[in-house]
């Protein structure tokens, strides 16, 4: 047997490994990513002591940018909960939208919300003001849930800084600028056709009251009018979320125009860093949601320290991603991969939904996919010359195979099975139909730009 031969088949017997831990083991996906690693490295000769090198390097590597990204986006998005940020976001483009485009109005504020806050939890924040509107209007709880859940769904696999897109951005070395720019032009109208557009369809097709176990009509109106207490001004809660994307994508669009070395360019390029955007706009939502509107300090620690529990696990995995990655990289698996990728002629986009996609039907979880699609690009990626636009290209690409099929061994599909009060096949004929269509507009969105990029 060759020595790329072995190296192919000892690639596809770890991968093998990772979704059977995942699957069967119900394994945490840290433990199992790391495991898969070592089980790759073994198997493809590796001395052990370097093995161990690569295992630091590799988590190392990617928990140096992870952890401050993923950690003040936690707090960030914390304190937007906690001050009642989310709610006034979704009451006020409501409002202004009207009873005739609220569809939109929910698209738009998933869309919004889910830039600093997880989906299960926005999904919490938000489902009251979509139950009281079912039970207003008397239509399908789909009809305003679907664009609201699509709105989330978008933004949580495509905008950073949340956690999947900061992942594999971070494991395929990909400008953060450039990640926002393609999530954002592939991301809106994935939103529009499976939002809007989709839950107009559907909820003629099925329609669901509000859950019998959501108390009573008393219980919602309650939820909404805690909305109306003293929230947080719409115009604030908007600036606070763009000023880091704004930072960000301003380093990435000076940093081509303006020249390297100048004053301008520097402070730019220091201003722009995820670490430094990210810290600004953390520090604003202290003092601007936290002390000036009556919060102690105390509290405003208190509530970002509990913001950081959640955000340890997506980053301990996204670090044993990076493992997995270096991994393959040192093993020589990513040049056999690589060369066959070149021989093959297949797009490196096209290659990355692929990946992703097989690995998202297989386990399930989209954070999972995501990581380990990038980690197998990523020494493809090193073996060509790729362009920061082509990388963004990638990433999106990574994340809209990372979301189609979602099914019953999703963490996300019970979770929107439980709160619409939905049976198995009916989640299956809605929400998974709609996360289908997120991630086909998605890869065909950034399909087609890469013939430009």
């Amino acid at each position: 047997m060759s020595n790329t031969t072995m190296l192919i088949l000892v690639t596809i017997l770890g991968i093998a490994l990772l979704l059977f831990l995942v699957m069967r083991s119900k394994l945490q996906a840290f433990v199992a990513l790391l495991i898969s690693s070592i089980f790759i490295g073994v198997l493809s000769g590796m001395d052990l002591n370097d093995l161990i090198a690569t295992m630091e390097e590799g988590m190392g590597g990617t928990l140096g940018f992870i952890a401050v990204v993923v950690g003040l986006g936690a707090m960030f998005g914390e304190m937007l909960r906690v001050s009642g940020g989310a709610e006034r976001l979704a009451l006020t483009l409501v409002n202004k939208f009207g009873d005739g485009k609220v569809q939109w109005a929910l698209g738009l504020t998933g869309f919004i919300v889910a830039i600093p806050v997880f989906l299960d939890v926005a999904l919490v924040i938000l489902i009251p003001i979509v139950y009281s509107l079912a039970q207003k209007t008397k239509k399908s709880l789909l009809y305003f849930g679907i664009p609201l859940l699509a709105g989330l769904a978008v933004t949580h696999s495509f905008i950073p800084p949340t956690p999947g897109p900061i992942s594999v951005a971070s494991i395929i070395n990909a400008d953060l600028g450039w990640v926002i720019l393609f999530g954002a032009i592939a991301g809106l109208p994935a939103m529009i056709i499976a939002g809007p557009i989709f839950g107009k369809y559907i909820s003629k097709k099925i329609h669901l009251e509000v859950p019998k176990y959501i108390v009573d009509k008393e219980y919602l109106e309650n939820e909404v009018e805690k909305t109306n207490r003293e929230l947080p001004s719409f115009k604030t809660v908007c600036l606070l979320i763009l000023i880091p994307l704004f930072l960000i994508l301003i380093n990435t669009v000076f940093g081509l125009i303006l020249e390297e070395g100048t004053f301008v360019h520097s402070f730019l390029t220091f201003i722009g860093h995820p670490f430094i955007a990210l810290t600004i706009s953390t520090l604003l939502t202290f003092y601007i949601l936290g002390t000036k509107r009556g919060y102690t300090k105390e509290e405003v620690q208190n509530i970002a320290t509990k913001s950081l529990e959640p955000a340890g696990i997506i980053i301990l995995i996204t670090g044993a991603g990076g493992v997995f990655k270096q991994t393959l990289i040192d093993s020589g698996v990513g040049d056999v991969l690589g060369n066959m990728l070149a021989t093959s002629n297949l797009p490196l986009v096209l290659a990355a939904f692929i990946i992703s996609t097989f690995v998202r039907i297989a386990q399930g979880s989209a954070t999972v996919a995501m990581i380990t699609a990038a980690g197998l690009m990523s020494p493809i990626i090193n073996l060509m010359e790729v362009s920061e636009p082509m990388l963004g290209l990638i990433v999106i690409s990574i994340a809209s195979g990372a979301t189609v099929f979602s099914h019953v061994n999703d963490s996300g599909f019970w979770l929107v099975n439980r709160f619409f009060g939905m049976t198995e096949k009916q989640t299956l004929q809605t929400w998974t139909v709609m996360e289908t269509i997120i991630g086909f507009v998605g890869f065909a969105v950034v399909f087609a730009i890469s013939f430009f990029v």
